[in-house]
């Protein structure tokens, strides 16, 4: 079994390889460990004079590359779309352009899946069931149909196999980024390993449907007392990690002007009753709904917005928020230094070594943003800038930072579109001060100061064991530190092939030397081989000639993959 799934990935990492180069990234592999999976057919490709991959930039070929390479990889691209602390914001403007739509697998294998999960007969589930999807992604497609108590539901069903399919990717590109690590660093993407983390987490979460109900279920509780939105509920009895059913609800897209009108409904109002719920979910309960797109949000008759697919929800801490807010409350009052120590609190960590040419970068920012008329600029444009100055100093911020700044920009788009005077910014301001209002408050001061007085406590009692403990280790002589040389790898994997080749070039010299010398010697004719050469010079002949052939090769393949 592991003798065939190493084949297997072997087979598949060869597959990833040839639309890499297909997309011109050559330098991804020949300068990793990869270009000894690479067949001799493959590299031929490289040597191509003309294709149309050319005309594009580098980010659009990442793009087009992740697109062929499949459901694995378009996720992690999408994913990576909320994560601009990670990656360049070139190439998360491209991920953003994909889309996650592929033609849907046959109802005969939906009908399997759901009967294997479920443990019953469709027709025992469903009194009716559509066979043609109303949706089909990469991970799964969803069906309309109606349950044998008579409740309207739409079922989820994951893709056969896509789990499989994901587990082996994945492991593939483990590998993959530890051995393009530091060519990876180069181009701008500072921590391989983080990435492949934060997407292995998300994407289980996604394989998982059991977890978008828990979700469901949440919201549902955490926003029980609210009348202006609707979550459709889950029936668990039936959902299982590949198959979730849950309530069918009627409206239309929250962009359907037309649709609102005919109904009597101000799209004016939709906006900004949709901008209210999503604030209020950020700032006051600090657990939101994560993919706000039009796809996302319906109204129905009454004017009530529905939220769907819970799949990407985000969450902040008590403390974040106030941080979180702060940012643009400083900002708003054209306070650098302010905005900076916000940014800073927010941070898990960061790499600020000059905290006065990062205030300077921040003022930058207020000068050109804070001060135009709300109109004329919009909150997307002072996000790009945030998330730039993050990438620029290496800010890492908790993951649902992201997701609100994610959130922001389709909410702003959405609201430009059916608002005419819609201002993003407004609506955020007073929400942000009324948080840094509630932080003022006596019982949040006291728990800040009990907080940092357990902190203070802890460190005292630990200060002395720790110091104790190291000068124990220096009086016995067992003290140690580490030293880590950054970049020595590939200059020592350099001298070995130079060595290599140098040794060869010995071996050869040495070969056609002792042959010489051997062709001088008087032999029996018996040991004569042709034109009077005996058979020992002429065996080190070839074995020479044989020796300088692969030299050749290697030089030559070295250049081949420059």
């Amino acid at each position: 079994m592991i003798l065939n799934t190493t084949f297997r990935n072997i087979n598949r990492t060869r597959e990833i390889l040839g639309i890499l180069i297909k997309y011109g990234f050559e330098d991804f592999i020949a300068n990793s460990t990869l270009r000894n999976l690479v067949t001799e057919r493959m590299r031929i490709k490289w040597l191509r004079s003309n294709t149309p991959v050319v005309e594009t930039t580098r980010w659009e070929k990442v793009r087009m590359a992740a697109e062929e390479l499949g459901p694995t990889f378009i996720k992690l691209a999408q994913i990576l779309s909320n994560r601009p602390d990670i990656i360049p914001e070139e190439l998360v403007r491209e991920f953003e352009k994909l889309q996650d739509r592929v033609p849907p697998f046959e109802f005969v294998k939906a009908k399997a899946i759901i009967e294997r999960e479920t443990k019953k007969k469709l027709e025992d589930i469903f009194e009716e069931f559509n066979e043609i999807p109303m949706a089909s992604a990469s991970i799964g497609q969803v069906h309309r149909a109606k349950l044998r108590t008579g409740e309207d539901v739409v079922v989820k069903v994951q893709r056969p196999l896509v789990r499989d399919l994901i587990e082996q990717d994945l492991s593939i590109i483990k590998e993959g980024v530890r051995r393009m690590d530091r060519y990876l660093k180069k181009q701008g993407v500072l921590n391989g390993e983080e990435v492949v983390r934060v997407f292995e987490r998300a994407i289980s979460k996604e394989l998982d449907y059991r977890n978008e109900a828990r979700n469901i279920e949440r919201f549902r509780s955490t926003y029980k007392q609210r009348t202006d939105f609707y979550v459709p509920k889950p029936y668990r009895e039936f959902s299982t990690d590949k198959v979730l059913i849950m309530e069918f609800m009627k409206g239309c897209k929250i962009t359907d002007v037309k649709q609102l009108r005919e109904w009597g409904i101000s799209p004016a109002r939709i906006v900004e009753k949709g901008m209210d719920i999503y604030l209020s979910q950020i700032f006051e309960y600090g657990y939101f709904h994560g993919d706000p797109h039009p796809g996302n949000i319906l109204v129905n008759e009454e004017g009530t917005i529905i939220l769907l697919d819970f799949g990407m929800v985000g969450q902040l801490m008590k403390k974040d928020k106030y941080a979180f807010a702060g940012i643009f409350i400083a900002m708003s009052r054209h306070d650098a230094r302010e905005m900076a120590a916000q940014m800073r609190k927010l941070a898990v960590e960061d790499n600020i070594t000059d905290m006065r040419q990062f205030v300077y970068d921040l003022n930058d920012l207020i000068e050109d943003y804070a001060y135009l008329d709300v109109g004329e600029s919009s909150i997307q444009d002072v996000i790009q800038r945030l998330q730039k100055v993050m990438y620029d100093y290496h800010i890492t911020v908790p993951g649902g930072v992201f997701i609100i700044f994610r959130a922001f920009a389709i909410l702003e788009g959405i609201g430009k579109k059916m608002h005419p005077n819609f201002k993003t910014y407004e609506f955020i301001r007073p929400y942000g001060q009324r948080l840094l209002t509630e932080q003022l408050k006596p019982e949040n001061l006291a728990h800040e100061a009990s907080e940092r007085l357990s902190n203070m406590t802890g460190f005292l009692n630990s200060f002395p064991v720790e110091v104790r403990g190291i000068l124990q280790k220096i009086s016995k002589g067992k003290l140690h530190s580490e030293v880590e040389l950054q970049g020595y790898g590939y200059a020592l994997k350099k001298w070995d092939s130079i060595s290599t080749r140098t040794s060869l070039v010995y071996v050869i010299c040495a070969l056609l030397i002792s042959s010489s010398i051997a062709l001088l010697g008087a032999y029996p004719e018996d040991l004569k081989f042709y034109y009077g050469i005996n058979k020992w010079s002429f065996m080190g002949y070839c074995i020479a000639g044989i020796f300088f052939l692969v030299w050749i090769y290697a030089i030559v393949r070295r250049k081949v993959y420059k």
